[in-house]
């Protein structure tokens, strides 16, 4: 635990190569435009509801509405609202969404802590460095049971706030220890309609914060909680290479090789979603007129998106049959792709009664670093149309580009505080390191 800290006190005033910082900002954005239509629905409406007495104090912000918060309260709701359409990056080889929790939690303790914007950012980079190489390590073993981003999504919390908070080495170290044994999320959460997941990321943000917080004013954690017998590692993976978790620091940046997600749902749809889009805009195959569709992935997919019977929004985002089949209708599964019109789809409905899905013992051998499918539509008179996609649209080795970001955050945030608003913070968004004060309050928009 105590070279992580080190690493983390050293990431607080360390030169920031150019490349890593225009990375961090499009985290930042990447975060903004999941928190604004998720803030509007009911999981975070909920919390807020539930925490009235926490709101309308403190000096962190809720978005959109610019409401005052306490630190604690502000990264649990945020990060919460950041996971509930589905839209959050992910950082490919540890199963991970870093950002909800990661962001969340840095800036409402920036916000408390009246730091700049350059502070905000450095402290994103230290709670996505720890995040994600703490991920790859416990991974893919961990995600048998364990939702990442509510486990591992914790201790990248504790680091962020604790930079925000300048912890020494010692202090670093215990507030990492500590926020490792209120590490929580489990898979279930995925298998039914509840709003739970989206908590798991809100937990982490402010499970993260409190260790942090805590270990601020002496605090103390158990530090061989990651290795140690009784630790994280063995009760919660199997058989980690902790060497894994100090990897490339001060070398190698991993918040360059995010992926931005180009779908509002699972991830682990995305590269059948890619690939049935190409065959779409290919051959442009009549859905009346196809008799079976093949999609050959990994199992990890299946298990998480195997639902042929979604009911609800929920469950469609995480049913790879709906998806694909929202997709070769419509061409995009973006947020209306879950509106109820679209859900009670005929159409959808009697294509995924057409949908085979298969694992292929090479592409499971290839996750989590690789996220890959096979597509085969066959026509009713014979032909038959393939399709390998080795990615997905958005993964580092076909990334989203600065503009498609733009785009991807005027939509989501635009729908939401309108066009003109969203294209202003999108404006300071892109000079975060150039900003005295980490955000101010962004207001909805009156319909």
């Amino acid at each position: 635990m105590e070279t992580i800290a080190d690493y983390a006190v050293w990431q607080q005033t360390s030169p920031l190569p150019a490349g890593v910082l225009h990375h961090a900002k499009r985290a930042v954005i990447d975060w903004f435009a999941a928190v604004f239509p998720g803030a509007v629905l009911e999981p975070a409406l909920a919390l807020e509801r539930a925490l009235a007495e926490d709101i309308g104090r403190g000096s962190a912000i809720l978005y959109p509405s610019g409401k005052r918060a306490t630190l604690r309260t502000a990264a649990l709701i945020n990060a919460t609202a950041s996971h509930v359409v589905e839209f959050d990056d992910i950082f490919r080889d540890g199963i991970v969404h870093p950002g909800s929790p990661v962001i969340a939690a840095a800036l409402a303790a920036a916000q408390h802590a009246n730091a700049d914007g350059e502070s905000l950012l450095r402290a994103v980079i230290a709670g996505y460095e720890i995040c994600t190489r703490i991920a790859a390590t416990v991974n893919p073993a961990h995600y048998k049971f364990w939702h990442t981003t509510g486990t591992v999504g914790t201790i990248g919390a504790a680091a962020a706030v604790g930079t925000i908070l300048r912890l020494d080495r010692n202090r670093m170290a215990h507030a990492l220890a500590s926020s490792v044994t209120m590490a929580a999320g489990l898979q279930q959460a995925f298998r039914s309609d509840a709003m739970s997941k989206p908590l798991h990321a809100g937990h982490a943000a402010e499970a993260g914060a409190l260790a942090a917080m805590a270990a601020a004013e002496g605090m103390t954690g158990a530090l061989d909680i990651l290795e140690g017998e009784y630790g994280f590692g063995n009760a919660m993976s199997k058989g980690c290479d902790w060497s894994k978790a100090t990897d490339g620091f001060r070398e190698r940046y991993n918040i360059t090789q995010m992926t931005v997600k180009n779908h509002g749902c699972c991830g682990h749809t995305f590269a059948a979603i890619d690939g049935i889009l190409a065959l779409r805009d290919r051959h442009h195959p009549d859905p009346a007129q196809i008799r079976r569709i093949r999609v050959a992935t990994y199992q990890t997919a299946i298990d998480v998106t195997g639902n042929f019977k979604p009911a609800t929004a929920f469950e469609a985002k995480f049913s790879l049959p709906y998806t694909i089949a929202a997709a070769l209708i419509y061409g995009s599964v973006r947020l209306n792709a879950f509106e109820p019109d679209r859900l009670n789809d005929p159409r959808i409905r009697e294509l995924i009664g057409k949908i085979d899905l298969a694992a292929d013992p090479v592409l499971n051998a290839g996750f989590p670093a690789q996220r890959a499918a096979r597509i085969e539509i066959e026509m009713t008179d014979g032909t038959k149309f393939e399709h390998f996609q080795p990615t997905r649209k958005g993964d580092p080795d076909q990334p989203l580009t600065d503009e498609e970001l733009d785009h991807k955050f005027i939509e989501l945030a635009g729908a939401v505080i309108g066009e003109a608003a969203a294209r202003r913070l999108l404006a300071e968004l892109w000079n975060l390191d150039q900003a005295r004060w980490a955000l101010l309050p962004v207001h909805k928009v009156p319909a």
